[in-house]
């Protein structure tokens, strides 16, 4: 059973797993990984340094530096660090409520800043977190993860997505207004839901503009349903740098084949990233499901996989875990196990803007270690897990598990003489 010791200014003690440390502590020198293993099977030495990796030799070869810290990983695959590249951290953690949900800046962030340390737990050193505004919440959901991310400064980078609710009629104009002020704000994406505007065009034609303006990446959820309207969007989106992703797409799916290739190869040419929900998505039941993976990337299309809700009324018993994701694609999309991976980790991260991370010198020291041998035995099954960022341990969790044969007392259980199984 998991056991852990949660410790420090930032410990998730509602997980009872997570161990969330001041960022640095003990890694003053630097921090050296010993006895690794690498997803081609070598045993190496890790050291780090200044936020990235500093040598990578054999087991036994690299030395600690001078008031560096050492961190004994031996039966431990290490992997490039997870990235969440769609959470509603503002919605999480609230299926239990039992009534209206606090929209109080105070409650946000609490509900963001637990959210995203569960899922620095799991893995993810950096998210991208879709904060509404609009309607009643005004910029209070915003500026709530707006906090978040100065809370989580040095254990995660949040980033975060402007989602306005109405961008066309005469609704709009409050809506555009209240958009460019969330960029002046610290707003580092442009966000919306075209779907839900009378003018899905004008919607995303208007989102465009403000990040050409801005010069920042457009992140749209879609459920991708309608070819001719993906169709109009991957033109209009083709020349926008820094790029353009859309999500969840499920509706992909829903598609006949011809139409949904012909679509996923315009979405390529366009250079539009689409991020999956293998867990379920974060909208009504008969919107759940996952974008067809194989048949966009056949196509040429950047996919990679997020967790959306996490345990809100759209999804109450999500898990936040980058790794359960990539599980889903390899059982479920028919992906091989390095390529589920890559859609939580290097893809992920490139849809995010974030430098590529690989086991080598150099690299950013953004670092997943999973108790395990291989890649497919950790994405079936994987509990205990070091996470680095920055070149700093971040978070531990630590799990146990016993086979035993204890004697139950005949009052208890008749005719039940041993109970067996997993504690």
């Amino acid at each position: 059973m998991p056991e852990s010791q949660p410790r420090g200014p930032h410990s998730h003690g509602a997980e009872g797993r997570e161990d969330t440390r001041a960022p640095g502590e003990g890694h003053g020198g630097g921090l050296l990984l010993c006895g690794a293993r690498l997803p081609d099977g070598r045993l190496v030495d890790v050291r780090l340094a200044g936020g990235r990796i500093e040598a990578v030799g054999t087991v036994g070869s690299l030395g600690v530096r001078p008031g560096g810290a050492r961190l004994d990983l031996s039966g431990y695959l290490l992997l490039p660090a997870p990235a969440e590249p769609h959470a509603h951290c503002e919605s999480a953690l609230t299926s239990d409520a039992g009534g209206p949900v606090g929209q109080e800046r105070a409650d946000v962030l609490r509900r963001t800043t637990e959210a995203a340390l569960l899922q620095l737990g799991h893995g993810a050193t950096a998210l991208r977190a879709h904060a509404r505004i609009g309607g009643v919440q005004g910029l209070g959901g915003l500026e709530a993860a707006l906090g978040a991310q100065r809370v989580l400064r040095g254990l995660a980078d949040l980033s975060v997505v402007a989602v306005p609710r109405l961008l066309t009629g005469a609704a709009g104009a409050d809506g555009l207004a209240m958009l460019r002020d969330a960029m002046k704000m610290g707003a580092s994406v442009v966000g919306g839901c075209p779907d839900a505007d009378p003018d899905p065009g004008g919607y995303v034609e208007t989102v465009l503009e403000v990040a050409a303006e801005h010069g920042c990446p457009v992140d749209l959820h879609t459920d991708g349903d309608d070819p001719a309207r993906l169709a109009r969007l991957a033109a209009m989106a083709g020349g926008l740098r820094p790029g353009v992703t859309i999500g969840p797409c499920a509706g992909l799916s829903r598609l006949p084949g011809d139409a949904a290739t012909r679509v996923a190869r315009q979405l390529a040419a366009a250079g539009v990233n689409v991020v999956c929900l293998p867990q379920g998505g974060c909208g009504a039941v008969e919107r759940r499901g996952s974008a067809p993976v194989r048949l966009l990337r056949a196509a040429g299309v950047r996919v990679a996989a997020g967790g959306g809700a996490l345990r809100d009324p759209a999804n109450p018993v999500g898990r936040g875990d980058p790794l359960e994701a990539a599980f889903l694609l390899a059982s479920q999309a028919g992906l091989r196990p390095r390529e589920a991976y890559d859609a939580v980790a290097g893809s992920a991260r490139a849809v995010l803007g974030l430098p590529r991370v690989r086991v080598e010198a150099g690299f950013p020291a953004e670092l997943l270690a999973v108790r395990g041998d291989g890649l497919a035995g950790v994405l079936s099954l994987a509990y205990s897990r070091v996470v680095v960022h920055r070149g700093r341990v971040v978070a531990r969790t630590s799990a146990v598990r016993e086979y035993c044969d204890w004697p139950v007392p005949a009052a208890q259980a008749p005719g039940l003489p041993h109970q067996q199984g997993p504690s």
